[in-house]
């Protein structure tokens, strides 16, 4: 099973939803990421709970970064700093 992450108009995902396959063909619809967004008035995009894709798996309150094209947490504090490879924060210890 697929999931898919509606955004808001920053980026933000307000859910998370079980869906289509993308190699899915159900009534000529192949692109469910369009299809989804467009039954929903909002942006839609694939998510992985193993983070095959977009790094990690988003959350409600997560952002998507499109240069990245990762789902990045909502930073934990100042002390952390995101990895740039893992799109994770991780604590800073002085």
């Amino acid at each position: 099973m697929a999931h898919y992450a509606f955004l808001d108009e920053n980026n933000i995902v307000t859910e998370v939803i079980p869906g289509r396959h993308e190699y899915e063909i159900v009534d000529g619809v192949s692109d469910w990421e369009t299809w989804y967004g467009e039954f929903r008035g909002q942006r839609c995009v694939r998510t992985s709970y193993n983070g095959n894709i977009r790094k990690n798996y988003a959350g409600v309150g997560y952002t998507y970064d499109e240069d990245r094209d990762a789902f990045i947490a909502p930073k934990p504090s100042e002390s952390y700093v995101l990895n740039e490879d893992t799109c994770q924060w991780e604590e800073v210890i002085e």
